[in-house]
This record gives C-alpha cells, sequence and structure tokens, in this order.
C-alpha cells in the first residue's frame, strides 16, 4: 500500500490538517482510527500513532494496528496499560467506559506531549452519538479531538474512503473491547477475558463473523448472525469441545445479532 495513494478524501480532511500539521492519533486498529492515521499521513506535516495495550485488547488488534501502521509508514508506539489494577475498572460499575477511556487517552495524551505532539485525534466518526458512546465524556474531558466527526463522515463514508485507499479494514467489522463480553457489575478478570478471547478466536477460525461471546457467571453465550446459525449446528460438536473446558456452560442466543 502506498502513502501517496490518494483515496479521494473530502477536501474538508485537507483542510483540517493545514490547520493541524502535527498530530497525534490514538490508534485502536479500527476502521475508523485506521482512516484518520491515512488522513494524517498524507495531509499533516507529521504523525504518530499510539496504541494503547491493555488486558481488555485482544491480540489480533494490536496485530492489525501494526500492520496498518507500517503499510503507510507512520511510526507506531504500544504502551503497554494494565487497568485491571484500578478498582473502578475491575469492579465493572455502569461508567467503567467513562474511567478505561480516561486512563486510556490520559496516557496517549501524556505520550504525545513528550513527543511534542500538540494535538491528539481519535476515530470518532459522524455516526457516533456523543449522547449515547461510552466514554465520550472523557474525550471531550482531554480535548481529544475527531477530525472524522468535525468534517461530517460518517461510518459508511469512512468505509468507502477507505476502500477507495487501498486500506484492508475498509471492511473491518466494529469491534468492541473484551470488557464488553462481561455484565455491569460482574467483576473483570483475566481469566474471562482470556476464556473470552480464546473463545472468539475460535469461533473466528471456524468462519463465524459479527458475533460476540458474552459470560456471566462462568456461563457463556454465544450471540451469533442468524444465517450462520447452520454454520454452528454444523460444528456443534467442536464448538463445545473447545469451549465447554473454559466456561461452566455453553448456550445460543435466540434472538441473534443483526
Amino acid at each position: 500500500m502506498s502513502a501517496a495513494q490518494d483515496g479521494g478524501a473530502p477536501a474538508g480532511l485537507e483542510e483540517y490538517f493545514r490547520s493541524c500539521p502535527k498530530a497525534a492519533v490514538a490508534f485502536s486498529g479500527g476502521a475508523d482510527s485506521a482512516y484518520v492515521l491515512y488522513a494524517v499521513k498524507q495531509y499533516a506535516q507529521e504523525g504518530k500513532a499510539y496504541y494503547v495495550q491493555s488486558e481488555f485488547q485482544p491480540r489480533f488488534e494490536r496485530e492489525d494496528a501494526e500492520r496498518l501502521a507500517a503499510g503507510l509508514g507512520v511510526p507506531l508506539e504500544i504502551l503497554p496499560l494494565p487497568l485491571l489494577c484500578r478498582a473502578e475498572i475491575r469492579g465493572n460499575p455502569a461508567d467503567r467506559c467513562y474511567f478505561c477511556k480516561k486512563a486510556i487517552f490520559t496516557a496517549v495524551a501524556q505520550a504525545a506531549r513528550r513527543d511534542g505532539f500538540p494535538v491528539l485525534l481519535d476515530g470518532t466518526n459522524a455516526s457516533d452519538s456523543a449522547g449515547d458512546r461510552p466514554g465520550m465524556r472523557a474525550l471531550r474531558e482531554l480535548a481529544v479531538r475527531s477530525p472524522l466527526r468535525e468534517c461530517g463522515l460518517t461510518k459508511a463514508r469512512v468505509r468507502e474512503l477507505s476502500r477507495e485507499a487501498g486500506l484492508f479494514t475498509w471492511d473491518k467489522p466494529a469491534y468492541a473491547c473484551l470488557a464488553t463480553r462481561i455484565p455491569t457489575g460482574e467483576e473483570i478478570t483475566e481469566e474471562k477475558l482470556a476464556a473470552v478471547e480464546q473463545a472468539e478466536d475460535f469461533l473466528s477460525g471456524l468462519g463465524f463473523a459479527g458475533f460476540r461471546v458474552r459470560t456471566r457467571q462462568g456461563e457463556a453465550r454465544l450471540e451469533l448472525r442468524r444465517e450462520q446459525w447452520p454454520l454452528l449446528w454444523e460444528r456443534r460438536g467442536e464448538v463445545l469441545a473447545a469451549l465447554k473446558p473454559l466456561f461452566s456452560s455453553v448456550s445460543l442466543d435466540l434472538e441473534g445479532r443483526p
């Protein structure tokens, strides 16, 4: 992938980086922040990506982040950040996302300032509602800027532009961190997160996509798209053999995922 390859980015982004020539990107490895990083490479004078590695990020997210940054030729720094040592996060209260975002973006902001970057960007797009997206308050408190949102780029438009730019993340499904698999109020532990990650890795290897493995008090509930239920029946024995050692029981959510 060539950094000089022009994906047809709207003029708004090019103008945006004229007034923001030096920027750091809080990079998750997802489609939105990947396009922000692409735009930084295209239009900013200097940029750097920061990926926060906590207990909540699966291995493939870091691998995607490293692959994308390398393809663009943008420097990437991995910032280790243990989160489960924080009681307000480990206890999994209703506002846990706020505390997570605050910790993550504080770490990135500190690293960015150390490296001389005056502006920190994230991948919030114009389809994300400021009223219902978890952690949005933390972004406002830390003055994190969102060029996609500010330039009016929706999720669908970001995917279209990413495809034109040749970014492999253009059709990457949205991914919520592993902590979201554990219900509010139930303590988050490394063991629970590891079980979920192992289960989701296994199901991905069988060809499932866009699913979730939720866990509650040691039990697993599979949220699959209905069109993938036949694959589950076909591979039921393999799924049970892989997941039963990880969970006390395995069940299917009959409402399915959209």
